[in-house]
């Protein structure tokens, strides 16, 4: 008889009033670049799909193939190769400068249109009655990223997407040699964006970006992608992620040098090059926002506090962000009345600060129970 799987943990808890409203369980994983284990919770070694946390990782090929340097592809533009943008003008202009330079337009992205994830643009957008483009899709860059591979290399354009394509068997040799496994052992389905998603163990995607942190022995040609690509994107967050969201405002203000890449159904993951670590998360019910981003920035404090002692990364960072943390001890409506709060459901660190999009909490963490919590200055929910 087979056994049921073995739930998670409960890494975020969302009160009501007096009540535990709802619970969110999953897994971290904290690892060197080596693939030791430094903390870990929940089932690390069940296969996951780390979605768009590994945009980077599938976007080696385009530095290691010459395709960048042979159509002068700039750190804004890399940094868009690795992103899930937010459709804002900026975002949109570069891409379609740089499908110009390649001869191409949006009508060679494989991803659909989708309105911005920026709700100014998008609203404006609405009521202009202006339909969105495949420049919009939050996957154009890291789709320009593939097509401009396949220039490059003279592969065919037409069906670039496809897991048996030249480009993306590169990326899928990349993502497995990053991560420690066989590339071909990794399941493979299909992302939002019409890409592959290949699939591999919590504990792996935490290895691949310990080796993104810290990638001396790695071939040398490997390690200069590397370092090109985190310096592109930890100096050019905005076009790797958006105005006001998680990715953007921890490597621009929290945690500069530090590189995150959230991605879709509840993971989220982080290179530490101070520490040489990778550190990885997946909700288990897919829940994204507070409960994701925020759970990672607490494990990447944990990471920080055990192996530097002291007591979590935003110690090192200006005060006046202590406005753009996570957790939640009174959510307030628009009107002001408190509401509830997220709570994280193991002892971490004092402080750390994250930006969730809904949202901002003030800074100052206190301990209760084992649990720290914050204080809500703007609604987390509607």
């Amino acid at each position: 008889m087979k056994m049921a799987k073995k739930s998670d943990p409960v890494l975020v808890e969302l009160t009501r009033g007096p009540l535990v409203e709802s619970v969110h369980r999953g897994a971290v994983a904290v690892c060197d670049a080596q693939g030791r284990a430094k903390f870990s919770l929940g089932d690390v070694m069940r296969p996951i799909f780390p979605r768009s946390a590994y945009k980077m990782l599938q976007a080696l090929p385009l530095v290691e193939s010459g395709a960048a340097d042979a159509f002068g592809v700039t750190p804004k533009e890399l940094s868009l190769a690795c992103a899930s943008h937010s459709g804002e003008a900026f975002h949109v202009a570069a891409v379609g400068g740089w499908l110009k330079r390649m001869g191409l337009s949006a009508a060679d992205l494989a991803c659909g249109p989708h309105l911005p994830y920026d709700a100014k643009p998008a609203a404006a957008m609405i009521r202009a009655g202006t339909k969105p483009t495949r420049l919009h899709n939050n996957c154009s860059g890291k789709h320009s990223g593939f097509l401009c591979c396949a220039v490059h290399v003279g592969a065919r354009v037409a069906g670039y997407e496809k897991p048996g394509h030249a480009v993306q068997r590169e990326a899928r040799k990349a993502i497995g040699e990053m991560c420690g496994v066989d590339p071909m052992a990794m399941p493979v389905g299909t992302d939002g964006c019409a890409a592959p998603a290949f699939a591999l163990p919590l504990k792996a995607l935490a290895t691949g970006f310990a080796r993104l942190a810290n990638p001396q022995g790695l071939e040398p040609m490997r390690v200069a992608a590397i370092y090109r690509l985190m310096d592109a994107v930890t100096r050019w967050p905005l076009y790797e992620s958006g105005t006001g969201r998680f990715d953007a405002v921890v490597m621009a203000d929290a945690l500069p040098g530090t590189m995150t890449k959230v991605g879709a159904e509840g993971v989220v993951a982080a290179a530490i090059p101070e520490l040489g670590l990778g550190v990885a998360v997946k909700i288990e019910d897919g829940a994204g926002g507070g409960n994701r981003d925020g759970a990672c920035a607490g494990y990447a404090g944990r990471a920080e506090g055990e192996v530097c002692s002291c007591q979590g990364i935003p110690e090192r960072a200006d005060p006046q962000l202590a406005r753009r943390c996570m957790w939640a001890e009174a959510c307030r409506s628009g009107a002001g009345s408190a509401l509830g709060c997220w709570r994280r459901g193991r002892r971490l660190f004092r402080r750390f600060l994250v930006d969730i999009g809904d949202g901002f909490c003030d800074a100052e963490l206190g301990e209760a129970g084992g649990i720290f919590k914050t204080q809500c200055v703007a609604g987390l929910e509607a």
